[in-house]
């Protein structure tokens, strides 16, 4: 369920290489891909790079720019996208109000929003290019690949020294095949380059060389887990943000995980059972459970109807089932943005980062301490389910109330290394997290078949997929006692 922002998005996937002043350019004579070069005239590219004080855009190896000359010049901002790729999402030039044209687009500023937060974004390098461009044609004539000679002069901002270096860019056409990149990036070695010391432009110029990624994991199992659970929050923000399908649902699941090994291990954190991050935790992951309910439910009742018949779909269903989660979904989008784009939503990401920050070393014995959080976790689980089977009435809610407890327990275990618990603990949340499903469903379908029938409109299909999501919820209830007792058993061996 996702869609296009305005903003141009481009995959780049390229290489960049290292050469001196008196290496000659590589010849791709005799590769079969390559049938045809042709050089360009030389452009002069001007760049602006933008930033926080801090560099915490390079220190992601994102990387914001202003640039004017070429075939591209605009505003460009780039993300890592896996090996040898970035995505590159493009706003053209233009002034404000004020005609001041260094003010960054809102738009690009809000991709990584959950990065610079608050803080002001300013001019951190100034960098000029003048390029020559090969481009290589293939057998159907259509390109494969750019080759790029860059002469560089650059200095970082506000005073610093000028730097003069060469290098060269190898950048695959779109559609081309990626194994084409490694017989390319042959020849330009075999011509006497190396591979790039530094990943961008702006790298080389700041000397960046640590990023989130290249620093020492915390020590302590926990910590360690609820470190990269943070820096997964991140990126799933830019995903929402993006609109791409599941990121909603990703970015709740995250922040859940967050709250429960924070929960689980709270004097490990030093922060008490009612710590205001952990009730914004909470509020968060509800605002975006509005979006993930709809989201869910247009899928489930597009699936399902799918598999009917179609004589048995009667009436406006679709449109009321379907279409209008659709439609919730999308007001729950803007409401989950409006929260990430305020105060609070940052300062919960300052004292997120403070916490990981601030870890403590491991005790002296963390495999003891890591078994008693199990432990704890574990006796919420078996509370719950005991609750449960002498619960009368609110029986739902009861099971609700176990799935919550294995969640906490399935990412405790992970954390400390405790597969099987967490294995274990993850087919109960799976299977009790379809019978909520299955239960905020029916819910709705008897508000939506009030509706329909109130307007006069056929009900029957209403019922039947009622009885649909009875039988799923029947078939969770019945697979639980199981589930659970193969918990215990793995809680035992895990001691």
């Amino acid at each position: 369920m996702g869609k296009n922002d305005g903003s141009a998005r481009h995959l780049e996937v390229e290489r960049k290489f290292d050469v001196v002043e008196s290496t000659v350019s590589p010849s791709f004579e005799g590769l079969s891909s390559v049938v045809r070069v042709e050089r360009s005239p030389a452009h002069h590219l001007e760049a602006v790079y933008f930033d926080t004080s801090d560099h915490d855009l390079a220190a992601r190896r994102i990387t914001l720019r202003r640039r004017t000359g070429g075939p591209d010049e605009g505003w460009h901002l780039k993300l890592p996208a896996g090996p040898d790729a970035r995505t590159e999402v493009r706003e053209p030039l233009g002034e404000d109000a004020l005609g001041d044209d260094d003010v960054v687009p809102e738009a690009l500023r809000d991709v990584v929003l959950a990065i610079v937060r608050d803080r002001p974004l300013q001019a951190v390098a100034r960098i000029a290019t003048r390029r020559t461009v090969n481009m290589l044609y293939g057998p159907d004539g259509a390109p494969v690949a750019e080759f790029c000679d860059d002469q560089v002069t650059a200095s970082a901002e506000p005073d610093g020294p000028e730097q003069a270096w060469r290098e060269w860019e190898l950048e695959l056409a779109d559609g081309a095949d990626r194994e084409l990149l490694d017989r390319l990036s042959n020849r330009l070695i075999d011509a006497g380059a190396t591979s790039a010391a530094s990943g961008s432009k702006l790298a080389r110029v700041l000397a960046e060389s640590t990023s989130p990624e290249d620093e020492s994991p915390p020590a302590d199992a926990v910590h360690r887990a609820v470190a990269e659970q943070v820096e997964q929050l991140i990126e799933w923000d830019r995903a929402v943000r993006a609109d791409v399908p599941d990121a909603v649902h990703q970015m709740r699941v995250t922040t859940r995980k967050i709250r429960s090994l924070l929960q689980t291990s709270r004097d490990a954190f030093g922060i008490s059972d009612d710590a205001w991050i952990l009730d914004e935790l909470r509020q968060l992951a509800a605002i975006l459970g509005v979006a993930r309910d709809a989201e869910v439910l247009a899928e489930r009742y597009e699936k399902a109807l799918d598999e009917l018949p179609e004589e048995l779909v009667r009436g406006p269903v679709r449109e009321r089932l379907v279409e209008g989660a659709k439609r919730r979904y999308a007001a729950g989008l803007r409401r989950s943005l409006i929260a990430m784009r305020s105060q609070r939503y940052f300062r919960l990401l300052d004292a997120l980062e403070g916490l990981v920050a601030a870890a403590p070393a491991p005790p002296q014995d963390e495999e003891e301490r890591d078994q008693a959080t199990i432990d704890a976790a574990y006796k919420r689980v078996r509370k719950a389910a005991k609750a449960a089977a002498e619960a009368d009435e609110d029986k739902d809610e009861a099971l609700h109330r176990i799935r919550k407890g294995a969640k906490r327990l399935r990412y405790t275990a992970a954390a400390t290394g405790q597969d099987k618990v967490s294995e274990r603990a993850k087919k109960i949340q799976s299977m009790l997290g379809d019978h909520q499903d299955s239960v905020v469903s029916r819910t709705h379908l008897s508000q939506q078949a009030e509706a329909a029938h109130a307007a006069g409109e056929d009900t029957f299909t209403y019922g039947l997929l009622y009885r649909i999501e009875e039988e799923l919820a029947q078939s969770s209830r019945d697979h639980l006692g199981r589930a659970l007792k193969k918990l215990a058993k793995a809680v035992r061996k895990a001691r």
